[in-house]
């Protein structure tokens, strides 16, 4: 016998943020994990464009990308992981790691894309810092190179 799946109560219970928008980029689905991260509840969410948590400056890039998908049908982001930033209610930024699926009606058209999202901050800032340490020791070792001739 196959084990049941309450695909809701997966879906509300993740632990990772969904977020689901139709081909226009209004949110259709919002998890508690996003509400989590964002701030916003469902209530607020449903029916919102994904302006809400886009960073201004980023908003033009992310609707050009968003709308070649929905025209072609076509991710990049499927597999691999995008890494962006993103804003919470309070206007918070902070980083954001996330993939994407494609959903299609019958006639194999695209219905909606699927967003699993998943708080990145901290392993951004962790690597920002070891960035800046490279960098660090690089012009040290530069510096020592020039003092003793090497």
């Amino acid at each position: 016998m196959e084990p049941m799946v309450d695909l809701q109560e997966l879906i509300s219970r993740a632990g990772d943020a969904v977020v689901v928008c139709d081909v226009h980029g209004s949110i259709i689905l919002w998890n508690r994990a996003a509400e989590r991260m964002f701030g916003y509840t469902e209530a607020e969410a449903l029916g919102q464009s994904l302006d809400l948590i886009i960073p201004e400056k980023l908003r033009a890039r992310h609707w050009d990308g968003y709308r070649k998908t929905m025209a072609t049908g076509v991710t990049r982001y499927g597999a691999d992981v995008l890494q962006v930033p993103a804003i919470d209610k309070a206007g918070r930024q902070f980083s954001i790691a996330f993939t994407v699926s494609l959903l299609h009606s019958a006639d194999g058209a695209v219905t909606a894309i699927a967003s699993i999202i998943r708080d990145d901050t901290r392993r951004f800032e962790k690597d920002r810092a070891q960035r800046m340490r490279i960098s660090e020791l690089e012009a040290l070792l530069t510096h020592a190179q020039k003092v003793t001739g090497i």
